[in-house]
């Protein structure tokens, strides 16, 4: 999978006046979720950061996949795919298996860091984002560890020297630990990774099947999953019932109670923060940093 052909499937703008529904009018948690997500994958979605992976060997998913999991250390695949959650877990191992035969993980993480943080320099264009970084740092600096393997693993990495660096790096360490909570809360509910999936991308107003499938997930195994899921009541057809709907923003709003405490630790400084976050995020879409479409973006 060649990073142009994934720019050219995932970069297709929304139409004007679009909204994903929980961006309409998000609580705090979420919007700070919302205005961090452009900033926080950068590496993933970044032209530089590619072109690095690249000459190590790697293509767009083994990057992903290893560049993720190489904050976990060097872990066997079935750690990686657990961490992982809702890709199918056959696919992910395959591919970390093969991304690790191609390369270093400390040759790749030194190579996607100085990547990563050289195009968003470039991207935010001497923007002021010490005070910002600072801060940012801090809150995700005392968020709770205990259940977030990912969060964990990536918090007890050097960070960046630069305050761009440390923007991004303190972006990339929240939106790990709101995945971590996130994963928590949806396997408190007893959820499937389908389940997850399907919940999610229909909450957020996508097809039924479209953001599952790009977790390797089968369409036989989706196509059941939502037979199932249509037999819990959470379904109607192909979008969710009022069941379906009432269980997502359930999790939705634990998963944020889980965050509160990072958006708690910015005090009085979470809007200008957030509008700052917002901005920046913006410059990572118009840079072409990250997909245009709103729905992507909401689902992450």
């Amino acid at each position: 999978m060649e990073y142009d052909d994934v720019i050219a499937a995932f970069f297709q703008p929304s139409p004007p006046g679009v909204h994903a529904p929980p961006t309409v009018a998000p609580s705090p948690a979420r919007r700070f979720r919302d205005a961090i997500e452009p900033l926080a994958m950068h590496s993933v979605w970044c032209r530089k950061t590619s072109d690095a992976q690249a000459a190590l060997g790697l293509d767009f998913m083994t990057g992903y996949v290893m560049g993720r999991s190489a904050l976990l250390g060097q872990p066997e695949p079935g750690v990686v795919a657990a961490a992982f959650a809702v890709f199918e877990p056959n696919m992910v191992q395959g591919v970390y298996d093969d991304a690790r035969s191609r390369c270093d993980r400390d040759e790749l993480w030194e190579a996607r860091t100085a990547a990563t943080t050289a195009s968003l320099t470039e991207v935010l264009a001497g923007a002021d984002v010490a005070a910002a970084a600072e801060t940012l740092r801090a809150a995700v600096n005392s968020a709770a560890l205990i259940g977030r393997p990912l969060f964990a693993g990536l918090i007890g990495q050097p960070w960046p020297t630069d305050p761009v660096g440390q923007l991004w790096r303190a972006c990339e360490l929240a939106r790990e630990h709101r995945g971590d909570s996130h994963v928590a809360v949806c396997v408190s509910h007893g959820l499937s990774p389908i389940e997850m999936n399907i919940l999610t991308e229909l909450w957020v107003g996508m097809p039924l099947g479209s953001y599952t499938a790009s977790r390797g997930w089968a369409p036989e195994d989706i196509a059941a999953t939502a037979a199932e899921m249509r037999t819990k009541g959470w379904l109607e057809g192909d979008v969710l019932s009022q069941e379906g709907a009432e269980l997502r923003t359930a999790i939705e709003d634990a998963t944020d109670r889980l965050e509160q405490p990072i958006v708690d630790s910015l005090a009085d400084r979470y809007d200008d923060i957030v509008k700052d976050l917002e901005r920046w995020s913006a410059l990572c879409i118009e840079a072409k940093a990250f997909p245009p479409d709103v729905f992507k973006r909401a689902a992450g």
